[in-house]
């Protein structure tokens, strides 16, 4: 059986056109991130799980009711506005934030490929999510990174028996297009005045 790092959906697969980003892919692949997490045991990306799982349930409870107007993030955005509503908009911008600090955080493990994952994370968390949290969110979150795993267990898991070589070849093109998006989205947030990363 394949490792599950080449059956998730990716986010190099989720279509991104001059009308936006399509919802349905998107989902899928938030997914299959979670999918990915899940490997390395509940507890250790906790404090990322459970927002994440949270605003990907918001934003597909949304899309769902709004399948007609919600073919791209842009167009779920616009309409459900329109309709004088937030919840998925909100759900959506919580979404994109935990994902950016995600990508950043694996994006740093990359590039300096001495440092620890818990250094990769709190660098990540330092640039994307510090300024959003409280003194008292902030000590709790200091403290959860301190749990993640060492790099070579991290990869040795998400592999599944796989080869790690080609886990970080791919990886490398999933966090590409997931930055794509995470920029994408960002900046039409912010320029509609619709949230901020």
């Amino acid at each position: 059986m394949a490792p599950q790092f080449e059956t998730v959906k990716s986010f190099v697969d989720v279509p991104v056109t001059d009308d936006g980003v399509e919802t349905a892919s998107f989902l899928e692949a938030a997914d299959g991130l979670m999918n990915l997490f899940d490997l390395l045991g509940g507890a250790v990306f906790g404090f990322v799980q459970t927002d994440l799982r949270n605003n990907i349930a918001g934003v597909r409870e949304r899309y769902v009711a709004h399948i007609d107007k919600s073919g791209t993030l842009e167009s779920l955005v616009i309409s459900e506005k329109s309709e004088g509503g937030k919840y998925g908009t909100a759900c959506l911008t919580r979404l994109i934030r935990g994902l950016a600090f995600t990508c950043l955080a694996l994006q740093n493990m990359q590039e300096d490929r001495v440092a620890e994952l818990h250094t990769c994370f709190r660098r990540s968390y330092d640039v994307v999510l510090k300024h959003h949290h409280s003194f008292v969110v902030r000590s709790v979150v200091t403290l959860a990174i301190r749990a993640v795993p060492y790099r070579n267990d991290f990869y040795t898991k998400i592999a599944e028996g796989g080869d790690v070589e080609k886990l970080d070849a791919e990886m490398t093109k999933w966090l590409v297009a997931l930055d794509v998006i995470v920029k994408r989205i960002t900046a039409f947030l912010t320029a509609g005045g619709y949230g901020r990363v």
